[in-house]
């Protein structure tokens, strides 16, 4: 079979499979996108139009996409750095143009010193820019498995955190509808630093306690069972995601795991997880309570944030949860890590391909032998795979625009970018590819195997824009 290459804006990764198409921001800079607004909020003095560059200076580049870049730029007076984005409205749909003003409008609203924020909107001529918390510090799952001590208190103040970002949003009546590891990212790269919640390409304004059918939207493994089940929802969904970031926070592996994901989809709607032995054995009984009640398949009587917060095992860390180190848990969570960014330039060699048969069993020997390493836990192995492909190919041919139908489970997609020499067929297996990087390493962000069938997300090294692509291979 050929392959069909999506298009899809994301920010942080997609789904696998893609539900929630959105453009990723860079690593260094978070922002959700793209992120039109003809909104003027306080911040920088020049909010009535003027030009970005009367009041920033050093705008250097740290990303690019189809109809945006990223820029640090730092404040003239302050002489604070900030991320702006500055997109090409000309390039957007109306339809876009009312999403990105309603995700200005959320981003605004949110003024937490947990959530990424947004400082200014300037619109004028054509281009319209967004400036931001300048985020640093990478993801908070890649910063766990870094330390030399992690325990279930470390956990407790990361979910503290957490909650309290998710209880200032539902109090201004919003729901995120996305909370996920790549969601989850810390001010800065040292030690203690906040963190932070980032992406509301998917948040929704809501009514008080209002539950209605707003759409299909998330990401699989964090998905709560009433969206699964098309039920009407609200704010409880952001808290079941919170039950499943908790779940992997205290022993590095999801609640709610499978190849298939219609059994993914039915463990979910029935809740069935477990503690297992041995890994949970020494998670303190608080912990799991709290679990318990954050994965309430019936969102009426499921805990909410500002209750949470007032959970023993979050409120009163120092005296309930455990100290000790949990060596397993970041081994675990680092193999979590690794399936989520399986690095390698398996899709690049697929990419510099014009004749794509001839790579096939290249591509699939360099997968395996990557999957192979994670699986070993040998990431020495899997850092030799991957420099040894990145350093013997070449950066792909940017990709020209076209238009493709999306798959059946896809929703929310619009665009399509691909090199016009691939062949289209169904199939739903979708590939992140960032053709703005000028280094050819790639980053995989989950992956499945079934055969000859390789699920994989990949984005830029150097960049945070993606662009989703679909692969089967035979």
């Amino acid at each position: 079979m050929g392959s069909r290459l999506l298009f899809a804006t994301s920010f942080r990764a997609a789904c696998l499979p893609l539900i929630s198409p959105r453009v990723l921001c860079p690593c260094a800079c978070v922002l959700s996108l793209p992120s039109v607004a003809v909104l003027s909020v306080r911040g920088l003095e020049a909010s009535s139009g003027g030009r970005l560059s009367a009041v920033c200076t050093r705008f250097d580049l740290l990303s690019r996409g189809a109809f945006s870049v990223v820029r640090r730029c730092v404040k003239k007076s302050s002489s604070q750095e900030y991320a702006a984005k500055i997109i090409n409205t000309k390039k957007l749909s109306a339809r876009d143009h009312q999403k990105l003003e309603r995700e200005a409008r959320i981003c605004r609203l949110l003024k937490h010193p947990n959530i990424v924020r947004l400082h200014d909107s300037i619109s004028e001529e054509g281009f319209h820019y967004l400036v931001f918390d300048l985020v640093t510090g990478g993801e908070l799952f890649e910063d766990i498995v870094a330390r030399e001590y992690y325990s279930e208190a470390d956990a407790s103040h990361c979910i503290h955190q957490i909650l309290e970002s998710v209880n200032h949003i539902h109090q201004h009546d919003i729901v995120h509808r996305d909370l996920k590891p790549e969601n989850l990212l810390l001010a800065s790269k040292c030690k203690g630093a906040a963190v932070k919640l980032a992406d509301f390409g998917l948040a929704i304004e809501v009514q008080g306690e209002q539950q209605a059918w707003f759409g299909f939207a998330g990401t699989p493994g964090y998905l709560s069972p009433e969206v699964l089940r098309k039920d009407p929802y609200g704010k409880p969904v952001d808290i079941w995601a919170c039950g499943v970031i908790l779940y992997i926070l205290l022993v590095g592996y999801p609640p709610f795991w499978d190849e298939d994901q219609h059994k993914l989809y039915q463990q979910i709607k029935a809740g069935a997880y477990d503690f297992p032995s041995p890994e949970w054995d020494t998670v303190t009984p608080e912990a799991k309570n709290l679990i318990n009640q954050m994965l309430t398949i019936n969102p009426a009587k499921r805990i909410t944030a500002d209750q949470a917060l007032k959970h023993p095992w979050v409120c009163q860390r120092s005296t309930v949860a455990s100290m000790m180190h949990r060596q397993e848990t970041v081994e675990c969570l680092r193999k979590f890590n690794a399936r989520r960014k399986l690095k390698g330039a398996i899709l690049t060699t697929m990419l510099v391909s014009r004749n794509f048969s001839v790579r096939k069993q290249e591509i699939i020997k360099i997968t395996e032998q990557l999957i192979e390493a994670i699986n070993n836990g040998d990431f020495d192995a899997y850092t030799t795979v991957e420099e040894q492909q990145a350093n013997t190919h070449h950066h792909p041919e940017p990709p020209r625009p076209c238009h493709w139908p999306a798959p059946h489970h896809a929703v929310r997609r619009d665009t399509c970018l691909a090199p016009p020499r691939w062949q289209v067929a169904e199939c739903p297996l979708p590939l992140l590819w960032s053709p703005c990087s000028t280094s050819p390493v790639r980053i995989i962000h989950r992956y499945g195997l079934s055969g000859r069938e390789y699920r994989a997300h990949t984005k830029g090294a150097l960049c945070g824009n993606s662009l989703s692509y679909a692969l089967t291979i035979q």
